[in-house]
Protein backbone atom coordinates (compact mmCIF):
# COMPACT_ATOMS: atom_id res chain seq x y z
CA UNK A 1 0.00 0.00 0.00
CA UNK A 2 1.28 3.66 -0.72
CA UNK A 3 1.87 5.90 2.16
CA UNK A 4 -0.99 8.27 2.78
CA UNK A 5 0.80 11.19 2.24
CA UNK A 6 3.17 10.43 -0.37
CA UNK A 7 4.59 13.05 -2.69
CA UNK A 8 4.18 12.99 -6.56
CA UNK A 9 4.56 15.34 -9.08
CA UNK A 10 2.86 15.10 -12.18
CA UNK A 11 4.49 17.43 -14.80
CA UNK A 12 2.22 18.09 -17.59
CA UNK A 13 -1.54 19.02 -17.39
CA UNK A 14 -3.16 17.72 -20.70
CA UNK A 15 -5.55 15.22 -20.44
CA UNK A 16 -2.83 12.64 -19.64
CA UNK A 17 -1.66 14.54 -16.69
CA UNK A 18 -4.84 15.50 -15.10
CA UNK A 19 -6.00 11.99 -15.62
CA UNK A 20 -2.90 10.41 -14.01
CA UNK A 21 -2.60 13.18 -11.32
CA UNK A 22 -6.59 12.26 -10.34
CA UNK A 23 -5.32 8.33 -10.44
CA UNK A 24 -2.81 8.83 -7.87
CA UNK A 25 -4.87 10.98 -5.73
CA UNK A 26 -7.92 8.21 -5.43
CA UNK A 27 -4.78 6.03 -4.32
CA UNK A 28 -3.98 8.22 -1.54
CA UNK A 29 -1.31 10.27 -2.73
CA UNK A 30 -0.69 13.58 -2.10
CA UNK A 31 -0.20 14.84 -6.00
CA UNK A 32 1.43 18.25 -6.98
CA UNK A 33 0.64 19.29 -10.60
CA UNK A 34 2.83 21.28 -12.97
CA UNK A 35 2.10 23.19 -16.21
CA UNK A 36 3.26 26.43 -17.34
CA UNK A 37 0.41 27.09 -19.71
CA UNK A 38 -2.24 26.22 -17.38
CA UNK A 39 -5.20 22.96 -17.22
CA UNK A 40 -5.50 21.63 -20.92
CA UNK A 41 -4.29 24.29 -23.01
CA UNK A 42 -2.23 22.51 -25.87
CA UNK A 43 -3.15 19.61 -27.19
CA UNK A 44 -6.01 18.97 -24.82
CA UNK A 45 -8.34 21.87 -25.38
CA UNK A 46 -8.90 21.45 -28.84
CA UNK A 47 -8.72 18.06 -29.71
CA UNK A 48 -11.54 15.96 -32.11
CA UNK A 49 -13.76 14.56 -28.90
CA UNK A 50 -13.10 10.72 -29.97
CA UNK A 51 -12.39 8.33 -28.10
CA UNK A 52 -11.14 6.68 -30.72
CA UNK A 53 -10.99 2.84 -29.64
CA UNK A 54 -11.24 1.09 -32.86
CA UNK A 55 -8.09 2.77 -34.17
CA UNK A 56 -5.95 0.09 -33.55
CA UNK A 57 -3.57 0.12 -36.54
CA UNK A 58 -0.72 1.95 -36.11
CA UNK A 59 0.16 4.99 -38.61
CA UNK A 60 3.34 3.76 -39.40
CA UNK A 61 1.48 1.36 -42.27
CA UNK A 62 2.96 0.83 -45.69
CA UNK A 63 -0.74 0.82 -46.79
CA UNK A 64 0.07 4.77 -46.88
CA UNK A 65 2.93 5.15 -49.08
CA UNK A 66 1.11 5.18 -52.44
CA UNK A 67 -0.84 8.03 -51.21
CA UNK A 68 1.65 10.03 -49.97
CA UNK A 69 2.00 12.16 -53.22
CA UNK A 70 -0.94 13.17 -53.66
CA UNK A 71 -1.59 13.62 -49.69
CA UNK A 72 1.73 16.20 -49.97
CA UNK A 73 0.73 17.89 -53.18
CA UNK A 74 -3.05 18.33 -52.72
CA UNK A 75 -3.44 21.60 -51.00
CA UNK A 76 -6.91 20.27 -49.34
CA UNK A 77 -5.04 17.19 -48.62
CA UNK A 78 -4.65 15.81 -44.82
CA UNK A 79 -0.84 15.88 -44.73
CA UNK A 80 1.47 18.99 -45.29
CA UNK A 81 5.91 19.13 -44.47
CA UNK A 82 6.65 22.71 -44.03
CA UNK A 83 10.38 22.27 -46.23
CA UNK A 84 12.30 24.30 -43.93
CA UNK A 85 11.53 21.67 -41.16
CA UNK A 86 11.71 18.49 -43.42
CA UNK A 87 15.66 17.65 -42.99
CA UNK A 88 15.16 17.91 -39.29
CA UNK A 89 12.35 15.52 -39.39
CA UNK A 90 14.11 13.19 -41.59
CA UNK A 91 15.83 11.08 -39.05
CA UNK A 92 11.73 10.18 -37.41
CA UNK A 93 10.31 10.14 -40.65
CA UNK A 94 12.94 7.35 -41.79
CA UNK A 95 12.02 5.41 -38.40
CA UNK A 96 8.40 5.61 -39.03
CA UNK A 97 9.13 3.83 -42.45
CA UNK A 98 10.98 0.77 -40.82
CA UNK A 99 8.14 0.41 -38.62
CA UNK A 100 5.95 0.02 -41.61
CA UNK A 101 7.55 -3.71 -41.89
CA UNK A 102 5.00 -6.59 -41.48
CA UNK A 103 6.21 -7.73 -38.33
CA UNK A 104 6.57 -4.48 -36.36
CA UNK A 105 3.14 -3.34 -37.52
CA UNK A 106 1.70 -6.92 -36.34
CA UNK A 107 3.16 -6.17 -32.87
CA UNK A 108 2.35 -2.62 -32.61
CA UNK A 109 -0.81 -3.37 -33.88
CA UNK A 110 -1.53 -5.72 -30.89
CA UNK A 111 0.15 -2.82 -28.15
CA UNK A 112 -2.70 0.06 -29.59
CA UNK A 113 -5.23 -2.79 -29.23
CA UNK A 114 -4.40 -3.74 -25.60
CA UNK A 115 -4.63 -0.38 -24.88
CA UNK A 116 -7.64 0.55 -26.58
CA UNK A 117 -9.75 -2.30 -25.64
CA UNK A 118 -9.61 -0.98 -21.82
CA UNK A 119 -9.59 2.89 -22.57
CA UNK A 120 -13.39 3.14 -21.78
CA UNK A 121 -13.55 1.04 -18.82
CA UNK A 122 -10.74 2.90 -17.37
CA UNK A 123 -12.62 6.54 -17.88
CA UNK A 124 -15.46 4.86 -16.27
CA UNK A 125 -13.36 3.78 -13.35
CA UNK A 126 -11.95 7.30 -13.11
CA UNK A 127 -15.47 9.31 -13.20
CA UNK A 128 -17.69 7.50 -10.53
CA UNK A 129 -21.04 8.71 -9.65
CA UNK A 130 -22.54 9.78 -12.87
CA UNK A 131 -19.70 11.92 -14.25
CA UNK A 132 -18.93 9.30 -17.09
CA UNK A 133 -22.59 9.32 -18.62
CA UNK A 134 -22.75 13.17 -18.42
CA UNK A 135 -19.41 13.69 -19.71
CA UNK A 136 -18.64 10.88 -22.21
CA UNK A 137 -21.58 10.28 -24.70
CA UNK A 138 -21.27 6.50 -26.07
CA UNK A 139 -22.88 6.68 -29.65
CA UNK A 140 -20.70 4.85 -31.70
CA UNK A 141 -18.87 6.69 -34.56
CA UNK A 142 -18.89 6.52 -38.34
CA UNK A 143 -15.81 5.96 -40.76
CA UNK A 144 -17.81 7.19 -44.25
CA UNK A 145 -16.61 5.88 -48.05
CA UNK A 146 -17.32 8.11 -50.66
CA UNK A 147 -15.16 6.81 -53.89
CA UNK A 148 -13.82 3.68 -52.48
CA UNK A 149 -14.30 0.17 -54.31
CA UNK A 150 -16.60 -1.98 -52.44
CA UNK A 151 -13.69 -4.86 -52.55
CA UNK A 152 -11.42 -2.24 -50.65
CA UNK A 153 -14.07 -1.00 -48.22
CA UNK A 154 -14.45 -4.62 -47.34
CA UNK A 155 -11.06 -5.32 -46.99
CA UNK A 156 -11.48 -2.43 -44.32
CA UNK A 157 -14.19 -4.07 -42.41
CA UNK A 158 -12.81 -7.58 -42.33
CA UNK A 159 -9.31 -6.20 -40.94
CA UNK A 160 -11.13 -4.16 -38.02
CA UNK A 161 -13.00 -7.37 -37.33
CA UNK A 162 -10.16 -9.68 -37.51
CA UNK A 163 -9.01 -7.16 -34.68
CA UNK A 164 -11.54 -7.61 -32.94
CA UNK A 165 -13.82 -4.16 -33.32
CA UNK A 166 -17.12 -4.30 -32.99
CA UNK A 167 -18.44 -3.01 -36.41
CA UNK A 168 -21.15 -2.92 -38.50
CA UNK A 169 -21.12 -2.15 -42.35
CA UNK A 170 -23.42 -0.06 -43.05
CA UNK A 171 -24.80 1.22 -47.11
CA UNK A 172 -27.04 3.40 -48.88
CA UNK A 173 -30.31 3.56 -46.95
CA UNK A 174 -28.74 2.34 -43.74
CA UNK A 175 -26.16 5.55 -43.47
CA UNK A 176 -29.21 7.66 -44.47
CA UNK A 177 -31.38 6.18 -42.00
CA UNK A 178 -28.64 6.70 -38.97
CA UNK A 179 -27.69 10.19 -39.99
CA UNK A 180 -29.90 11.48 -42.09
CA UNK A 181 -27.95 14.60 -42.91
CA UNK A 182 -25.54 12.83 -44.84
CA UNK A 183 -24.91 13.41 -48.25
CA UNK A 184 -25.76 10.41 -50.53
CA UNK A 185 -22.43 10.70 -52.26
CA UNK A 186 -21.56 8.34 -48.87
CA UNK A 187 -22.14 5.16 -50.62
CA UNK A 188 -20.56 3.10 -47.56
CA UNK A 189 -19.55 3.51 -43.70
CA UNK A 190 -18.79 1.71 -40.81
CA UNK A 191 -20.33 1.66 -37.80
CA UNK A 192 -17.91 1.51 -34.30
CA UNK A 193 -20.13 0.02 -31.83
CA UNK A 194 -17.90 0.86 -28.76
CA UNK A 195 -16.79 4.41 -29.56
CA UNK A 196 -17.75 7.43 -27.68
CA UNK A 197 -17.09 11.23 -27.95
CA UNK A 198 -17.06 14.20 -25.64
CA UNK A 199 -19.04 17.02 -26.89
CA UNK A 200 -16.32 19.43 -25.05
CA UNK A 201 -12.97 17.91 -24.54
CA UNK A 202 -11.97 21.01 -22.74
CA UNK A 203 -14.87 20.95 -20.15
CA UNK A 204 -14.13 17.37 -19.74
CA UNK A 205 -10.24 18.28 -18.89
CA UNK A 206 -11.77 21.11 -16.60
CA UNK A 207 -14.26 18.55 -14.76
CA UNK A 208 -11.40 16.38 -13.71
CA UNK A 209 -8.96 18.80 -12.87
CA UNK A 210 -11.96 20.38 -10.15
CA UNK A 211 -12.26 17.69 -8.98
CA UNK A 212 -8.78 16.66 -8.21
CA UNK A 213 -8.69 20.03 -6.59
CA UNK A 214 -11.56 19.58 -4.26
CA UNK A 215 -10.05 16.47 -2.87
CA UNK A 216 -6.94 18.42 -2.46
CA UNK A 217 -4.68 18.35 -5.12
CA UNK A 218 -1.87 21.70 -5.73
CA UNK A 219 -1.32 23.09 -9.68
CA UNK A 220 1.12 25.21 -10.10
CA UNK A 221 1.39 27.45 -12.52
CA UNK A 222 5.25 27.31 -13.86
CA UNK A 223 7.38 25.17 -16.19
CA UNK A 224 10.03 22.59 -14.92
CA UNK A 225 12.96 23.34 -16.05
CA UNK A 226 15.80 20.48 -14.19
CA UNK A 227 14.82 17.20 -13.05
CA UNK A 228 17.18 15.98 -10.34
CA UNK A 229 16.80 12.25 -9.27
CA UNK A 230 18.46 10.21 -6.81
CA UNK A 231 18.05 6.90 -4.85
CA UNK A 232 15.38 8.33 -2.20
CA UNK A 233 13.69 11.42 -4.11
CA UNK A 234 13.39 13.32 -6.65
CA UNK A 235 14.24 17.25 -7.03
CA UNK A 236 12.70 19.44 -9.06
CA UNK A 237 13.69 22.92 -10.51
CA UNK A 238 11.30 25.36 -11.55
CA UNK A 239 11.01 28.41 -13.75
CA UNK A 240 10.75 30.44 -10.56
CA UNK A 241 13.99 29.07 -9.44
CA UNK A 242 12.47 26.76 -6.79
CA UNK A 243 13.67 23.61 -5.58
CA UNK A 244 11.10 20.77 -4.49
CA UNK A 245 11.72 17.53 -3.63
CA UNK A 246 8.52 14.72 -4.37
CA UNK A 247 9.27 10.92 -3.54
CA UNK A 248 7.88 10.39 -7.32
CA UNK A 249 7.62 11.99 -10.57
CA UNK A 250 5.44 11.40 -13.67
CA UNK A 251 6.50 13.07 -16.84
CA UNK A 252 3.75 14.02 -19.31
CA UNK A 253 4.81 16.85 -21.15
CA UNK A 254 3.38 15.66 -24.45
CA UNK A 255 5.28 17.26 -27.47
CA UNK A 256 7.87 18.88 -25.43
CA UNK A 257 8.86 15.66 -23.75
CA UNK A 258 12.20 15.10 -25.67
CA UNK A 259 14.03 17.82 -23.49
CA UNK A 260 13.11 16.41 -20.04
CA UNK A 261 14.03 12.75 -21.24
CA UNK A 262 17.41 13.82 -22.48
CA UNK A 263 18.04 15.26 -18.90
CA UNK A 264 16.76 11.95 -17.45
CA UNK A 265 19.62 9.95 -19.78
CA UNK A 266 16.89 8.97 -22.62
CA UNK A 267 16.83 10.35 -26.41
CA UNK A 268 13.49 9.52 -27.55
CA UNK A 269 12.72 9.89 -31.25
CA UNK A 270 9.58 12.29 -30.85
CA UNK A 271 8.24 15.53 -33.21
CA UNK A 272 4.90 16.78 -33.06
CA UNK A 273 2.00 16.13 -35.92
CA UNK A 274 0.88 19.44 -35.83
CA UNK A 275 -3.19 19.17 -35.80
CA UNK A 276 -5.85 21.73 -36.51
CA UNK A 277 -9.79 22.22 -35.66
CA UNK A 278 -12.47 24.60 -37.64
CA UNK A 279 -15.54 25.69 -35.74
CA UNK A 280 -18.85 25.81 -37.44
CA UNK A 281 -21.78 26.83 -35.82
CA UNK A 282 -24.30 24.21 -36.80
CA UNK A 283 -26.32 22.17 -34.43
CA UNK A 284 -28.03 19.21 -34.68
CA UNK A 285 -26.32 17.92 -38.00
CA UNK A 286 -24.84 14.99 -37.05
CA UNK A 287 -25.40 12.32 -33.56
CA UNK A 288 -21.65 10.68 -33.37
CA UNK A 289 -18.61 11.53 -34.70
CA UNK A 290 -18.50 11.14 -39.20
CA UNK A 291 -14.52 10.14 -40.36
CA UNK A 292 -13.98 10.47 -43.90
CA UNK A 293 -11.92 7.31 -45.15
CA UNK A 294 -10.81 9.82 -48.27
CA UNK A 295 -10.78 13.02 -47.33
CA UNK A 296 -8.71 11.74 -44.41
CA UNK A 297 -10.83 14.30 -41.28
CA UNK A 298 -13.35 13.79 -38.84
CA UNK A 299 -16.93 15.79 -37.77
CA UNK A 300 -17.71 15.56 -34.36
CA UNK A 301 -20.94 17.54 -32.97
CA UNK A 302 -20.22 19.41 -29.89
CA UNK A 303 -22.16 21.60 -27.60
CA UNK A 304 -20.72 25.00 -29.54
CA UNK A 305 -21.58 23.26 -32.98
CA UNK A 306 -19.77 20.87 -35.48
CA UNK A 307 -15.63 20.85 -34.71
CA UNK A 308 -13.80 19.79 -38.01
CA UNK A 309 -10.65 18.31 -36.64
CA UNK A 310 -7.73 16.05 -38.37
CA UNK A 311 -4.47 16.76 -40.91
CA UNK A 312 -0.72 16.43 -40.27
CA UNK A 313 1.16 19.34 -40.46
CA UNK A 314 5.25 18.84 -39.50
CA UNK A 315 6.57 22.00 -38.92
CA UNK A 316 7.79 21.17 -35.49
CA UNK A 317 6.97 23.17 -31.83
CA UNK A 318 7.20 26.82 -32.76
CA UNK A 319 6.21 27.48 -36.08
CA UNK A 320 3.80 30.10 -36.75
CA UNK A 321 -0.30 28.45 -37.03
CA UNK A 322 -1.19 27.76 -40.72
CA UNK A 323 -4.88 29.22 -40.10
CA UNK A 324 -5.76 27.63 -43.72
CA UNK A 325 -4.93 24.18 -42.52
CA UNK A 326 -8.20 24.55 -40.01
CA UNK A 327 -10.70 26.46 -42.78
CA UNK A 328 -9.57 24.00 -45.74
CA UNK A 329 -11.97 21.57 -43.70
CA UNK A 330 -15.12 23.39 -44.66
CA UNK A 331 -14.87 22.88 -48.11
CA UNK A 332 -14.42 18.74 -46.97
CA UNK A 333 -17.47 19.25 -44.47
CA UNK A 334 -19.72 20.34 -47.23
CA UNK A 335 -18.96 17.27 -49.23
CA UNK A 336 -20.19 15.03 -46.54
CA UNK A 337 -23.24 17.38 -45.08
CA UNK A 338 -26.31 18.42 -46.49
CA UNK A 339 -27.40 22.06 -45.68
CA UNK A 340 -24.38 23.20 -44.41
CA UNK A 341 -22.96 25.14 -47.71
CA UNK A 342 -23.23 28.89 -46.62
CA UNK A 343 -21.73 27.76 -43.07
CA UNK A 344 -18.73 29.86 -42.28
CA UNK A 345 -15.71 28.54 -39.90
CA UNK A 346 -16.15 30.88 -36.57
CA UNK A 347 -13.39 29.48 -35.06
CA UNK A 348 -9.46 27.99 -35.35
CA UNK A 349 -6.97 26.25 -33.48
CA UNK A 350 -3.93 24.30 -33.53
CA UNK A 351 -2.41 21.96 -31.46
CA UNK A 352 1.03 20.00 -31.36
CA UNK A 353 0.39 16.03 -30.72
CA UNK A 354 3.05 14.22 -29.79
CA UNK A 355 4.28 11.59 -31.83
CA UNK A 356 6.58 8.64 -32.14
CA UNK A 357 7.75 6.63 -34.75
CA UNK A 358 6.24 3.31 -34.51
CA UNK A 359 3.13 5.10 -33.31
CA UNK A 360 3.08 3.70 -29.47
CA UNK A 361 2.84 5.54 -26.30
CA UNK A 362 5.75 6.18 -23.98
CA UNK A 363 3.94 4.47 -20.31
CA UNK A 364 7.38 2.82 -19.01
CA UNK A 365 9.23 3.42 -15.25
CA UNK A 366 12.71 4.83 -15.82
CA UNK A 367 15.09 1.71 -15.85
CA UNK A 368 17.55 4.10 -14.33
CA UNK A 369 15.55 6.06 -11.61
CA UNK A 370 12.52 3.49 -10.24
CA UNK A 371 11.18 6.65 -8.93
CA UNK A 372 11.16 8.40 -12.14
CA UNK A 373 7.97 7.16 -14.34
CA UNK A 374 6.77 8.72 -18.03
CA UNK A 375 3.64 8.75 -20.08
CA UNK A 376 3.99 11.03 -23.30
CA UNK A 377 4.05 10.32 -27.10
CA UNK A 378 -0.04 9.32 -27.35
CA UNK A 379 -0.32 10.53 -31.20
CA UNK A 380 -3.65 10.91 -32.13
CA UNK A 381 -4.70 9.10 -29.40
CA UNK A 382 -4.15 11.16 -26.04
CA UNK A 383 -8.40 11.31 -25.16
CA UNK A 384 -8.80 7.45 -26.07
CA UNK A 385 -5.85 6.39 -23.73
CA UNK A 386 -5.29 9.23 -20.97
CA UNK A 387 -7.68 6.64 -18.37
CA UNK A 388 -5.80 3.64 -18.88
CA UNK A 389 -2.34 5.13 -19.40
CA UNK A 390 -3.69 6.99 -16.00
CA UNK A 391 -4.54 3.34 -14.67
CA UNK A 392 -1.10 2.06 -15.49
CA UNK A 393 1.07 4.59 -13.85
CA UNK A 394 -0.93 4.40 -10.89
CA UNK A 395 0.13 0.74 -10.31
CA UNK A 396 3.38 1.47 -11.35
CA UNK A 397 3.62 4.05 -8.26
CA UNK A 398 2.19 1.50 -6.47
CA UNK A 399 4.46 -1.04 -6.92
CA UNK A 400 1.69 -3.32 -8.18
CA UNK A 401 2.45 -5.31 -11.54
CA UNK A 402 1.00 -3.30 -14.61
CA UNK A 403 -2.40 -5.18 -15.95
CA UNK A 404 -1.03 -4.82 -19.22
CA UNK A 405 2.78 -6.08 -20.20
CA UNK A 406 4.38 -2.40 -20.61
CA UNK A 407 7.44 -3.66 -22.29
CA UNK A 408 5.99 -2.62 -26.08
CA UNK A 409 6.20 1.18 -24.48
CA UNK A 410 9.14 1.41 -22.81
CA UNK A 411 11.13 4.40 -22.80
CA UNK A 412 14.42 2.95 -23.28
CA UNK A 413 12.78 0.87 -26.48
CA UNK A 414 14.26 3.16 -28.97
Amino acid sequence: MAQKKQHIAVIGAGIIGLCTAKRLQDLGFSVALFDPEGIAQRCSKGNAGHFATEQVFPLANAKLLPNLPSMLFNPLGPLRIDWRYALKMWPWFLRFLLNMRPASFKKHTLALRALNESALAAYQELLPDGDYDSLITKNGSLLTFETSPTQQVEQVYLAFKAQGVSVKWLKGSEIQALEPSLNDNVRHALLFCDVGHSVDPHALCMHIYQRFVENGGVFARTGITEILPSSDQVRLLTEQGESLAFEQIVLCTGAWSKTLSKQLGFKVPLDTERGYHAMLNEQGALSRPVASAERQFIITPMQSGLRLAGTVEFAGLDAPERQERATMLLTHAQQLIQGIKQSKVHQTWMGCRPSLPDSLPVISQSPKHNNVIFAFGHQHLGLTQAAITAKLVGQLCMGEQPMLDLTPYRIDRF
